[in-house]
């Protein structure tokens, strides 16, 4: 029984040193050879006019962020239609209320401007 507490624990000692490795050893192994071009700010590949700090409109991201609540709903949706006639009233009733909680999610999301675009 012990041996199998200690897989566990070679794992866990794994995986609590394999981020220090993957963040460290490519800070020392790299070229340190710092020059102007190197540490200019660039935005897609062009110098920067104007002030860099602007405010971005936030419905943009609203959006996005509405698109993917919606999008996961599709994908807990999927699984419970295949299983659909083995899950019974009980899983009929659980997939009514997880479909009230996104209509709600979107009336709020509506009210609140999120779908407007401009």
């Amino acid at each position: 029984m012990l041996e199998q507490y200690g897989q566990l624990g070679i794992y866990l000692i794994a995986s609590i040193i394999f981020p220090f490795i993957v963040v460290f050893v490519p800070i020392i192994l790299r070229r340190k050879r710092p020059n102007p071009e190197k540490l200019t700010a660039f935005e897609c590949g062009v110098d920067t006019q104007g002030p860099t700090w602007v405010q971005f409109k936030i419905h943009y991201f609203m959006y996005a962020l509405v698109f993917v609540v919606f999008d996961v709903e599709t994908i807990f949706l999927y699984p419970w239609a295949v299983k659909f006639q083995s899950l019974g009233l009980f899983g009929f009733i659980e997939m009514i209320i997880f479909i009230g909680i996104l209509v709600i999610g979107l009336w709020y999301a509506w009210k609140e401007g999120a779908l407007e675009w401009m």
